[in-house]
């Protein structure tokens, strides 16, 4: 049944052809990547804290994991004793692909394996030992919107659970309808618009039965298998086709993301796409879905790391990608899984990996009885990285920025509400120790010496002390640290959190941002001051006596990160604002105008075609088209109808001795490349014909 179980979980990282397993040569691909690391070893890393560029608010369904009908530990007290001993807010049921083969209400999974004491009671009895909130996978592929009323009138009617949140299936785009088949689906039409109309049936079912449930709909992560494939009849990509149908029916969407990587140290670089993959699809929710998009939420309730799923860079993935997650507002984090079953066995910085998708040890052995996985229940490094979590920040916390000058280590921290400050360290270099500088922007920390939490690579536990310093400190090989800072002194009396910005009247140049009031302290607010967030450090853009502002001068294209902080009579100022981003446009008039597409997509790239037309009163004779690219992780191939270069983001494109000459009033050109991409692609927004911005039509 191992093999099973590992389908549920994996199936879809396998076809998106990202996870690459740990084998026989992962210590050696380990190696490779610590000399690169080991190189830069001397150097010391400065790290950046401003507690004035606030991010989203640590949700109470942040930390979760995923459990399954197949585990026989799933109700036991020793498992939800170690779940909420780990910070474990919210828990998915009844696991992975099994939710489109369960049926509750005989708890039954044909074609798979449902273990003793699983049932859905059992499941709930567990959950609340945890201190958890369940989330469960209504039965899509092989069920009914019936069946799932009968399910939330039985969970919240007839039990009370208050069982909040509910998806319609789990990976249903890998119901072979693009190809890849793993996910049972028992409909006919098997077209991401019979799944969208679906999606309405169930929703309108079961909130029949409850108003209050919030209902989920799949999408994929932007970037993966298989966002931005249109199949064969269908209208549109998955994604698009869902939140076109649905969007006014669900409450939240359901991702999974399986990033994968062939070293250790390139799955441990993938948490730097999270930004950009949950703007992305954040982006993909207000255009598809615009009738109160805003009031849609984003779960990410299947993860896991590319090599090491039980050793070091299985916790320090962990904590680095749940804590970008949920500062860029997802509201559930869910690693899959809490058992699993032993993998292919290798040694990743000199210690066992098992190669078991797990939190904790199943006490399996391979088949040849050969290797055996430590004692059931033993927690492996990821469970300590969830531990670290659960140390670092808590619900209601406020995330703030934080960046370091090297991507071997990583920074996060968040505001508490007592006044603290909590600062997470990533050390990702396996074999050398990182001396850290830290400055604080907007926080002053008492010069007492910090509470710090540390993991460090082959622990049993985090290990707790009061020791050195809020601003130096010397992180071991391969490590998490967490230092949790008093401030210097109790600010009382400071006025309220204004209200999240709002943006309208957008324009390539401009944008009017408007927010909520603070409420007054002890004095009066003298005036709002709005900033922008530049990594980890901010630019103020200006400020204003009443809740509105209209900033200028803003650079066509650009994506933009803004707070808004209250100011009172006495100085003392109040917390960051939750964040606003927003991205300017083209101008909307211009001497020239480029039409952008993208053409067959097929998962890791795509034909782009490019017209360009001269609008203005003089001929061109000789032209360059630049663009950059939104992100780090797309390219150009090669292209036609010009000479194409890239220079970083940078995409260059100079005209032919054949097609140099453009006319006056609408002379045009053709032109077009190959595009790739390894990440979250977002489509280049503006465009400059001979150093002129371009209207993007």
């Amino acid at each position: 049944m191992r093999t099973r179980r590992l389908c549920a979980a994996t199936a879809s990282t396998v076809l998106l052809g990202a996870l690459a397993l740990a084998g026989p040569d992962t210590a050696g691909a380990s190696t490779a990547g610590a000399s690169t690391a080991a190189s830069a070893a001397a150097a010391p890393v400065s790290v950046t804290v401003n507690a004035r560029a606030g991010l989203a608010a640590m949700p109470d369904t942040g930390l979760g994991v995923n459990d399954a009908i197949w585990d026989k530990e799933l109700g036991t007290t020793a498992v939800s004793d170690l779940l909420k001993g780990a910070g474990v807010r919210m828990v998915r049921y009844p696991g992975g692909s099994y939710g489109d083969i369960y049926h509750w209400k005989d708890h039954t999974a044909p074609g798979g394996y449902v273990a003793p004491g699983t049932d859905f009671d059992t499941f709930m009895a567990s959950v609340r030992r945890t201190g958890a909130q369940p989330m469960i996978i209504a039965n899509y592929g092989t069920g009914t919107p019936e069946e799932a009323a009968d399910w939330v009138r039985y969970a919240n009617v007839t039990k009370k659970y208050g069982a909040t949140y509910w998806t319609v299936g789990n990976e249903n785009y890998g119901n072979g309808h693009y190809g890849a088949d793993w996910e049972a689906d028992e409909h006919a039409d098997k077209s991401p618009t019979a799944y969208a109309n679906g999606v309405v049936a169930f929703a309108d079912a079961m909130k029949a039965m409850d108003p209050g449930i919030k209902v989920g709909a799949v999408l994929t992560a932007p970037g993966n298998w298989p966002d931005g494939i249109v199949a064969g009849g269908d209208p549109a990509t998955w994604n698009q086709t869902v939140l076109s149908v649905a969007g006014s029916k669900i409450d939240f969407v359901d991702v999974h993301w399986y990033p994968g990587g062939s070293t250790a140290a390139e799955a441990l670089a993938k948490p730097e796409q999270i930004t950009d993959m949950v703007h992305a699809t954040r982006e993909q929710i207000t255009r598809y879905a615009p009738a109160g998009a805003g009031r849609i939420g984003i779960s990410l309730t299947e993860m896991n790391v590319g090599v090491g799923q039980n050793t070091q860079p299985g916790a320090l993935f962990l904590a680095d990608a749940y804590s970008g997650l949920l500062e860029s507002g997802v509201f559930t984090v869910q690693w899959w899984n809490v058992h699993n079953g032993i993998g292919t066995v290798s040694t990743v910085a000199g210690q066992t990996d098992y190669g078991d998708f797990g939190l904790l040890s199943s006490g399996t052995c391979l088949a040849d009885g050969t290797t055996c996985e430590p004692p059931l229940n033993t927690p492996f490094a990821p469970y300590h990285g969830l531990a670290m979590m659960n140390a670092f920040v808590g619900p209601g916390d406020q995330f703030v920025r934080a960046g370091t000058d090297e991507p071997l280590v990583t920074a996060h921290a968040a505001r508490r509400g007592n006044g603290d400050l909590a600062v997470l360290l990533v050390n990702k270099d396996p074999d050398n120790a990182r001396t850290v500088t830290i400055d604080y922007t907007g926080y002053t920390p008492a010069a007492a010496a910090p509470t710090v939490y540390s993991y460090v690579n082959g622990g049993t536990t985090v290990t707790t002390g009061q020791t050195g310093s809020a601003r130096s400190r010397t992180l071991p090989p391969y490590s998490l640290t967490t230092l949790v800072l008093h401030p210097a002194s109790q600010a009382t009396g400071a006025p309220g959190t204004p209200g999240r910005p709002a943006a309208s009247g957008v324009t390539d140049r401009a944008a009017t941002l408007s927010w909520t009031a603070s409420a007054a302290g002890a004095h009066p607010v003298a005036k709002y001051e709005v900033h922008r967030q530049n990594g980890a450090t901010d630019e103020q853009l200006g400020e204003s006596a009443g809740t509105s502002f209209t900033v200028t001068n803003l650079t066509p294209g650009t994506r933009y990160t803004v707070n808004v902080l209250a100011r009172d009579t006495a100085g003392n100022v109040s917390w960051a604002s939750p964040p606003l981003t927003f991205t300017t446009g083209s101008p909307a008039t211009s001497t020239c105008t480029v039409r952008f597409g993208a053409n067959g997509d097929w998962g890791s790239g795509y034909v782009a075609a490019v017209d360009i037309t001269n609008t203005g009163p003089a001929a061109i004779d000789g032209w360059t088209l630049t663009f950059d690219w939104p992100t780090a992780w797309q390219r150009m191939n090669g292209g036609w109808n010009a000479n194409w270069e890239q220079n970083g983001r940078t995409v260059k494109a100079t005209s032919l001795d054949s097609n140099g000459k453009l006319a006056a009033g609408g002379g045009s050109v053709s032109v077009g490349f190959v595009a790739g991409y390894t990440g979250p692609n977002l489509l280049p927004p503006v465009f400059t014909l001979n150093g002129t911005t371009c209207h993007t039509a």
